[in-house]
């Protein structure tokens, strides 16, 4: 080993990590949901589970009679 390389080495021993805040802008902002906008996706997402449900069984309903 060149003694170049022991020096580029020895440069990283001496840094102090634990005062590094290069990656403070990775954290993740808060979900912030309004209680309207939440309440309308669940009754939305339910409205559109009764209607698959109700077209499969209508679907099943209708393959049966033939």
């Amino acid at each position: 080993m060149s003694d170049n390389a022991l020096n580029d080495a020895d440069a990283y021993i001496d840094d102090d990590h634990d005062e590094a805040d290069i990656v403070e802008w990775y954290e993740a902002r808060p979900v912030t949901v309004s209680t309207a906008v939440a309440s309308g996706s669940i009754i939305a997402a339910f409205a559109l589970g009764v209607l698959t449900a109700v077209g499969a069984l209508a679907l099943l309903g209708y393959m049966d009679e033939d």
